[in-house]
């Protein structure tokens, strides 16, 4: 699954220099300035802003999509939690997804993601990145969803999760999931809104094993009192008991 990340690049035209191939070229004229958060560890459960990338510019969307089928600021509270993540092999059937999968795909650029492998009861965490890019890109799909009793209009995503490739297999080795990474060249594919359920469905794969990194970080990452979004939070901490 993927429900921690780390989202470092707080300045808004070096982010938006990443992904210039993709953003229309009038975007920059046309938006008002964004507040670029900076999170060296935030958790999707606490349903962010975080500035993602859609075929018509970059706007900061809240983690944790709302469906179109919600009608109120409660059953969207209770559903959040539910909606993080879209898990791709089901994606086009569920409800929540079937809709914003069609059209509605967006990216978003992190600098890594936690996930947590677990033995003898003892989890540790681990912190994941790609070892080409210092900016990568989660597949995602967005939703704008309008509360019908009061007229809110809430801008909302989640990412999508694929199958483990051999790594990620052996660190979430208890749901052997993973976020959906796009390579560079599959970026402006993903959120093109005319892409046929096929082409959809043959970039749904998991990332390439050999472009990524991790290693294990502080067990304080497990503890949700924690004050997590601090830089120690990426440290390498070793475990003897993990060696080999």
């Amino acid at each position: 699954m993927c429900y921690s990340i780390a989202f470092l690049e707080h300045r808004q035209q070096k982010y938006a220099e990443r992904y210039k191939e993709l953003l229309p070229p009038d975007w920059s004229e046309r938006t008002s300035p964004i507040d670029m958060p900076t999170y060296y560890f935030v958790s999707g459960f606490s349903h962010p802003l975080l500035p993602i990338i859609k075929h018509d510019g970059m706007f900061l969307f809240e983690w944790g999509l709302i469906p179109f089928w919600i009608n109120d600021s409660h059953a969207a509270k209770d559903i959040q939690n539910k909606t993080l993540n879209a898990v791709g092999e089901t994606v086009f059937q569920k409800s929540s997804f079937r809709k914003c999968i069609v059209s509605q795909r967006c990216l978003l650029g992190v600098t890594g993601f936690y996930e947590w492998h677990e033995i003898h009861k003892a989890k540790y965490p681990y912190f994941i990145h790609t070892k080409s890019n210092d900016i990568f890109s989660l597949g995602c799909v967005y939703n704008r969803w309008v509360d019908k009793t009061t007229g809110e209009i809430r801008n909302t995503f989640s990412i999508l999760t694929t199958a483990a490739n051999p790594l990620m297999e052996r660190i979430h080795n208890t749901k052997k999931r993973m976020p959906l990474i796009l390579a560079p060249q599959d970026e402006l594919k993903w959120i093109n809104p005319t892409l046929t359920r096929i082409e959809i469905s043959s970039l749904l794969q998991p990332y390439n094993a050999e472009d990524m990194t991790a290693y294990t970080v502080s067990k304080a990452a497990n503890n949700v009192r924690n004050n997590r979004n601090v830089p120690e939070i990426m440290e390498r901490v070793e475990y003897g008991e993990l060696e080999g």
